[in-house]
């Protein structure tokens, strides 16, 4: 029992604080220290793949024609995947009104993957910038991307997300917990040039590193992968970020977690060969380990209830049963749709997010395949002004 507890202990110290230690020390000696030209301004194809988005997509559009960027370097395509609401219509008539709006209707329903390579197929210019249908970005973001490329090393930028959420229930305040944790991780990657993947509401990357990307596999993490192999560096932009609006659906965001990292778990699979050195050591800290911390949180969970350590075992298996307790109560409120504090939806988000994540790779293993799905609904429909929402 007593090997099974600190087993269990350190794989879980070493992903959550030893592989961002590790990647400080790393960058002690080989931080990469790329060249940026705020002068800098390349033709920017945007690629947007959406799917029965009628509740954002016309905002969409507005707010990215109006970024802080020469008119004539900016082109917007847009693929409407076989979307069965009013999607198609809503971009015929911006079609009408923006010159540099390119709009492509598929027939049949294909996927987010194969309706980027249409797009990238059809765009011009010289970066390729993917984003989402419900993910907001300030006009002057795309400047501060786009003059990193400048250093003919440069192969990627990516940005973060902070998410706010309008139902008030804790999800969208958990979520940025998280997501402000990965982030930190990014930028330490970001020292050494290999940030992991992209996020892929906010890329960009050069357009003729662009390979046809795979049906069933993340964008965000395939293209990252290729381009990282061909020796180019992945940069993260911290000043970067977009604004999107969490889903308050946990099971929603289950799902959400368990098709990324069932995705990610094949990804790894099939790109083993572009994975290798650094970036292999950085898949397993970064998304491995952490997609299995159900395995090491049973194991210490198990381990406590057969260990003799008087007050100090019993002080664990406390902990341990406050933690649930703590996120079944988080449970509770969201199921009643009553507002949690933080001490309530953030291990309710952490657990639900390893469950989730464990579905995913077992998915993976047993064969399924996530090469079209469904966008969060509960995550769709701002239709305000979101200026006021960050600062």
């Amino acid at each position: 029992m007593l090997t099974l507890f600190w087993a269990g202990v350190i794989w879980l110290l070493y992903v959550y604080a030893g592989y961002p230690l590790a990647l400080m020390a790393i960058s002690c000696f080989r931080r990469v220290r790329p060249r940026s030209d705020d002068s800098f301004l390349p033709e920017v194809s945007v690629l947007i793949s959406a799917r029965n988005e009628e509740k954002d997509i016309a905002w969409k559009i507005e707010e990215t024609f109006e970024w802080d960027y020469p008119e004539e370097r900016l082109h917007v395509h847009v693929a409407s995947d076989a979307s069965t609401d009013a999607t198609d219509q809503i971009l015929d008539r911006l079609a009408g009104r923006y010159s540099r709006l390119h709009v492509y209707h598929l027939e049949e329903r294909r996927g987010k993957a194969e309706a980027l390579n249409l797009l990238a197929s059809q765009a011009g210019g010289d970066i390729l910038f993917f984003t989402d249908a419900n993910a907001h970005i300030k006009p002057g973001f795309l400047r501060l991307m786009v003059r990193h490329f400048a250093d003919p090393k440069v192969g990627c930028v990516t940005g973060e997300t902070r998410n706010w959420e309008e139902s008030g229930n804790g999800m969208g305040r958990a979520s940025n917990v998280y997501f402000r944790y990965d982030a930190l991780i990014t930028w330490l990657e970001n020292l050494l040039g290999s940030a992991l993947v992209c996020n892929g509401a906010v890329f960009c990357i050069r357009r003729e590193l662009f390979e046809r990307l795979s049906s069933d596999l993340a964008n965000d993490l395939e293209t990252p992968i290729r381009i990282a192999h061909k020796g180019y560096w992945i940069l993260h932009e911290p000043a970067v970020w977009v604004s999107e609006q969490e889903t308050s659906s946990l099971r929603e965001d289950v799902e959400r977690r368990r098709r990324i990292c069932g995705q990610g778990a094949l990804g790894a699979w099939r790109l083993r060969s572009s994975l290798g050195g650094l970036r292999a050591w950085q898949f397993v800290s970064h998304k491995a380990l952490r997609w299995l911390s159900v395995i090491p949180i049973t194991m210490i969970g198990v381990s406590t209830f057969g260990l003799a350590w008087g007050a100090w075992s019993a002080a664990l298996c406390i902990a341990e049963i406050t933690l649930l307790g703590l996120a079944g109560a988080g449970f509770v409120s969201l199921t009643m749709g009553r507002s949690s504090p933080a001490i309530l939806s953030v291990p309710l988000y952490a657990l639900s997010g390893c469950v989730g994540a464990l579905w995913g790779v077992l998915d993976a293993l047993r064969g399924r395949r996530f090469a079209v799905w469904d966008a969060a609904g509960m995550s769709r429909g701002d239709g305000k002004a979101w200026g006021g929402q960050r600062s």
